[in-house]
């Protein structure tokens, strides 16, 4: 963080590098357990882990563009929102990322990108209708600190991780056990075992992720602030998208749920149970953070 000018945050990174150390952690024993029961199926297992885990690290900001309909546009196309980044980006002293519009009401948005060379913001048509100038600034120089702080990429592998879980254990029993015939009684055995390893291996990824991604969003709240000095246009913005969200129908909060790990405010259907476990902390929480943050800057 000593190359950019958001405040840098020890809390964070250690909580980042010591996710990753147990998910990769978890994800190796989970393969080796893999390659232990699936004898005959190892090297299936091992190409597919190996392969799939390259795959992710080197597509999954595209992939994850694409699957929130991020488009890129250009500053002919999005002369404001292209100048809002570039003075972040300046007073942030940090590379420009690609700027994306998401076709969505769906008043939102995120930041991709494994680094700062290829990330990407992108914000949807219904955040652009709906925030005054300040209020967007607030929300994409809370992007930019994800960027900055490379929270972002980490997010991404991580969330991955579970789902690679579930991938391998599909292909490796059905290579192994097309293998043993399916007649043994090892077979049964491994019908019961493999998926619910695989289940425990997807919950504790889950909750590792999901406290990972309660800090920082936190941290960018806090990070965006102090660069903009304007916490109350960020916390009007959180106020307003938040309150914007119960006007969206439910079909699009549905489709846009997979993703809130990713979004600057969580996206709940009205029947969601991810609430209990959102990505996200309290809209209070984030409020009173900024609210300690204005009194601060306040006094000084």
């Amino acid at each position: 963080m000593s190359d950019t000018r958001f405040a840098p945050d020890r809390g964070l990174t250690t909580r980042m590098v010591g996710t990753m150390f147990f998910i990769g952690l978890l994800y190796v024993v989970f393969v080796g357990v893999l390659v232990a029961l699936l004898r005959g199926a190892w090297p299936i297992v091992l190409v597919l882990a190996g392969g799939l885990f390259v795959a992710q690290f080197w597509f999954s900001d595209r992939i994850a563009a694409f699957s929130m309909g991020a488009k890129e546009v250009t500053p002919e196309q999005a002369p404001e929102l292209h100048g809002a980044v570039d003075r972040l980006c300046a007073l942030a002293d940090m590379p420009k990322p690609r700027v994306a519009i998401a076709d969505s009401d769906v008043p939102n948005a995120f930041a991709t990108g494994r680094n700062r060379k290829n990330a990407l913001v992108c914000a949807t048509t219904g955040l652009l209708r709906r925030l005054e100038p300040e209020e967007l600034e607030g929300v994409l120089a809370h992007e930019l600190s994800h960027v900055a702080h490379r929270d972002v990429a980490v997010m991404t592998i991580a969330s991955f991780l579970g789902v690679l879980a579930g991938i391998i254990t599909r292909v490796g029993l059905w290579g192994g056990l097309r293998r043993v015939g399916g007649r043994d009684s090892n077979t049964a055995i491994l019908v019961v075992l493999i998926p619910l390893i695989s289940a425990v291996v997807y919950a504790i990824s889950f909750l590792l992720t999901r406290l990972l991604s309660r800090y920082r969003e936190l941290s960018a709240d806090r990070a965006a602030a102090l660069l903009t000095g304007r916490p109350s246009a960020l916390a009007s913005a959180l106020t307003k998208v938040t309150g914007q969200m119960a006007r969206i129908p439910t079909r699009d909060l549905r489709q846009a749920e997979p993703f809130n790990a990713f979004y600057f405010a969580p996206a709940f259907s009205k029947d969601s149970l991810s609430r209990l476990l959102s990505s996200h902390p309290t809209l209070e929480q984030r409020l009173d953070q900024l609210g300690r943050i204005s009194a601060q800057l306040g006094r000084a």
